[in-house]
């Protein structure tokens, strides 16, 4: 697991609008990646983030989707866990949804954050979820780093 994590300079979510759809699926792991990103989004001046909970990863998509589409973010994020199982399921469901999220992102205009974790055991989850290391606050730094690019670029037109 790589421990870098991206620099806070130039880091200002002021009046960024941001949703997070996030999975019921895994649920405190889930929640405990969704808390760490409001927080960071909260904490860089961002307005609160409107959440969704759907089922699973696999609904993600269209519920980023449904929120990108609406025109009321700049940027939307979204947040799962998915741990391998005796099948190549979790390896479908992080390809796809990844195919997925950056293809609503091109379509629509809209920063899509790939928020899913596809880990291999729940160590590597609670790794990843947990306080050393949480991967919901880089979610949102990128978050609000793509919401900023996205406004830079689209004012120059």
């Amino acid at each position: 697991m790589s421990l870098d994590s991206p620099s806070l300079e130039g880091i200002n979510g002021h009046g960024i609008r941001v949703a997070i759809a996030a999975a019921r699926f895994n649920q405190s792991l889930v929640d405990s990646l969704l808390s760490r990103a409001v927080k960071t989004l909260e904490d860089s001046g961002a307005e609160s983030p409107v959440v969704e909970r759907v089922p699973g990863s696999a609904e993600l998509p269209y519920a980023v989707s449904v929120l990108a589409e609406s025109g009321k973010f700049d940027v939307v994020i979204a947040i799962g866990v998915v741990i391998a199982g005796d099948t190549n399921h979790h390896n479908l469901i992080g390809d796809s949804t990844a195919d997925a999220l950056q293809n609503i992102a091109i379509r629509e205009k809209v920063p899509a954050i790939n928020g899913i974790l596809i880990v291999e055991n729940i160590q590597q989850a609670e790794a990843r979820t947990g306080d050393a290391i949480n991967r919901g606050r880089e979610f949102a730094l990128a978050a609000i780093e793509m919401a900023q690019f996205q406004k830079k670029w689209t004012k120059m037109k």
